[in-house]
C-alpha cells in the first residue's frame, strides 16, 4: 500500500511533491483537473488521494463526493491555500480524512499521509477469523483453535451486531486491535470511518487537541479552526489504544463523549453531536489504577459494558505451531521472499519459551529469521530469543547474551576506555547495520526497506541521513 494519487492543478507543485514522494518510497501519480483526477482514480484504485480543494473545472467537495461513492473507505487529504476552514471542514463531516494548508511543511505532510496509510489499511484490509490457520494467508487474521479462542470468535460475532462501547483487554502483542477491526468490519459502520488513537504515542500536551480539536485563537498557534479525531470519525468507529494511560485531564472530556454523545473543541462554547462508537484497548490492570486514584471510575464503568479479553501465547502453546506457519507465509508474502517453511525442532523451540511478548514478538522473530534465512527451512539457531524466559530441557534458562553473538562485541566496547558515551554508540552502530542491510535486501527501495525494520520511511529517512548511509536517492538531508 504505497500508491498516491496528487490532485491539484499547480502542475510545479504537484510534480516537485510527487518526486520527494517517489524518494520516500511512494508510487505518486499527478491529476491536474478534478475530472482527470476522478478517472484516474476509477481507472486503477490508488491507495491515497491527496486532493486541492479548488480546481479549474470543478469544486473540490464535488470531486470528493464522487471519489468517495466509489471507495468510501479511500483516505483523503485536503489540501488548500486559503484562510477559509469551513469548506475544508465540510469535507471532514463528509469522511475526508484530514486537511492541511499551503504551503504545507513537508515532514509534517508525509507523517499526516503515513497515518493516512495505516487507517486506509485498517479500513481496507479484513481481518479473518481463521481457527486453523489454512486460509487467507495474504491477510491479517485471528489465529488459534484452544478453547479460549474459540469464545473470543462467538463474543466477536455477537458484540459486531451492535453499536455496544466494548474493552478489550491483554497484554501487550497479543492481538488487541486485530480483535477491534474484526469487529469493526463485521459491524453496520464498516463503510464509516475505522480512527486508530493511541493514548501513548501521543503527547499528553497535544492528545486533547488531537481528539477534540480547536478554535482558532484558543492557544498560541492556533491560527485555524482545527477539527479533532472524534469529530473526523463521525458515523463511524474510534479505536483507543491504552486508554489506561488516558491523562485524567481528558478521561473527563471523554466521559461526556459517552454520555451525550457530544464534545466541545478547544476554546470553543458550543457542543458539537458526534455519533461514533467506542473500543478501547489496554493491558493495564483498570482495577487497580482506579484504586490508585489514576483512572476515573465512572468512566471505567462506562467502557466496560462488554469486556474481551485476550489470552496470552503462552496460555495457548498448542496454538503456536498454526500462528508460527501462518505468520511465516504472510511475512515472506510481505517482503517479497520465498517462504523457506520450519523445521519440527523450530516449532518446538517456540513452544517452549514464554513469549513475554506474545504474537507481536513471535512475528518479529520470525521476519527476522527470515531476513537472514538462506532458503533453506528455518533452523533452532535461525531464532534469536532475547528474553531470558527461555525454557530449556531440565529446566535451565537461556539467558540473552547466550542467544546473541554481538556480546563480544558489546564487550569490547565497554571494556574499552577511550569510547564515551558508550550505550549510544552501540545503539547508532546496530541501528546503521541494520539499516544498511534492510536497504541492500529491498535494492533500495524505502517502502520495502522500512517494512522490513517495522518503521515509517519518515523514520526510514531520519535514520539514514543520520547515519550518513550511502543511497542511489538525491532526497537531501
Amino acid at each position: 500500500m504505497n500508491s498516491l494519487l496528487i490532485i491539484d492543478d499547480d502542475q510545479q507543485l504537484g510534480l516537485s511533491f510527487a518526486k520527494i514522494l517517489s524518494q520516500e518510497g511512494y508510487t505518486p501519480r499527478n491529476a491536474f483537473t478534478g475530472r482527470e483526477g476522478i478517472e484516474s482514480v476509477k481507472k486503477s484504485r490508488p491507495d491515497l488521494v491527496i486532493l486541492d480543494i479548488r480546481l479549474p473545472d470543478m469544486g473540490g467537495l464535488e470531486v470528493f463526493d464522487e471519489i468517495h461513492s466509489l471507495f468510501p473507505k479511500l483516505p483523503v487529504i485536503i489540501i488548500t491555500a486559503y484562510s477559509t476552514t469551513e469548506t475544508a471542514i465540510g469535507a471532514i463531516n463528509k469522511g475526508a480524512f484530514d486537511y492541511i494548508y499551503k504551503p504545507f511543511d513537508v515532514p509534517e505532510m508525509l507523517a499526516v499521509i503515513e497515518k493516512a496509510m495505516v487507517a486506509g489499511r485498517c479500513m481496507s484490509s479484513p481481518v479473518d477469523v481463521n481457527p486453523d490457520g489454512n486460509r487467507f494467508s495474504d491477510r491479517e487474521a485471528l489465529i488459534g483453535n484452544c478453547s479460549s479462542m474459540l469464545e473470543l470468535y462467538k463474543a466477536i460475532g455477537r458484540v459486531s451486531a451492535t453499536d455496544a462501547t466494548v474493552l478489550i483487554r491483554g497484554e501487550s502483542g497479543t492481538g488487541k486491535e486485530l480483535v477491534s477491526r474484526a469487529i469493526y468490519n463485521h459491524s453496520s459502520r464498516a463503510d464509516k470511518p475505522f480512527v486508530v488513537i493511541n493514548c501513548v504515542a501521543i503527547p499528553e500536551t497535544l492528545l486533547e487537541s488531537e481528539l477534540f480539536g480547536y478554535e482558532k485563537g484558543s492557544f498560541t498557534g492556533a491560527v485555524h479552526r482545527r477539527v479533532g479525531k472524534i469529530e473526523q470519525a463521525r458515523g463511524g468507529t474510534i479505536f483507543l489504544d491504552e486508554i489506561g494511560d488516558m491523562p485524567l485531564s481528558i478521561q473527563s472530556k471523554f466521559l461526556r463523549l459517552l454520555q451525550e454523545n457530544n464534545i466541545e473543541r478547544l476554546g470553543g462554547k458550543e457542543p458539537i453531536d458526534v455519533d461514533v462508537r467506542i473500543i478501547a484497548a489496554t493491558n493495564r490492570n483498570l482495577e487497580t489504577a482506579v484504586a490508585e486514584g489514576t483512572f476515573r471510575e465512572d468512566l471505567y464503568y462506562r467502557l466496560r459494558v462488554v469486556t474481551l479479553t485476550l489470552p496470552p501465547l503462552r496460555e495457548r502453546r498448542e496454538d503456536i505451531d498454526i500462528i508460527a506457519i501462518y505468520l511465516l507465509t504472510r511475512l515472506s508474502a510481505e517482503m517479497s521472499l520465498d517462504n523457506p517453511g520450519i523445521t519440527d525442532e523450530s516449532l518446538n523451540k517456540l513452544k517452549r519459551y514464554d513469549w513475554p511478548g506474545n504474537i507481536r514478538e513471535l512475528s518479529n522473530s520470525l521476519k527476522k529469521a527470515l531476513i537472514f534465512n538462506r532458503g533453506a527451512p528455518i533452523q533452532p539457531e535461525d531464532i534469536n530469543l532475547y528474553s531470558n524466559h527461555t525454557a530449556q530441557p531440565g529446566g535451565r534458562q537461556q539467558s540473552a547474551a547466550e542467544a546473541d553473538d554481538i556480546l563480544p562485541w558489546i564487550r569490547r566496547i565497554l571494556h574499552s576506555t577511550e569510547q564515551e558515551r558508550a550505550f549510544d554508540y552501540c545503539l547508532d552502530r546496530v541501528a546503521a547495520l541494520l539499516v544498511k542491510e534492510a536497504l541492500a535486501i529491498s535494492g533500495g527501495n524505502r517502502s520495502r526497506a522500512a517494512k522490513l525494520l517495522g518503521i515509517s520511511r519518515p523514520t526510514l529517512h531520519a535514520k539514514i541521513c543520520k547515519f550518513a548511509l550511502d543511497t542511489k536517492s538525491d532526497d537531501p538531508c
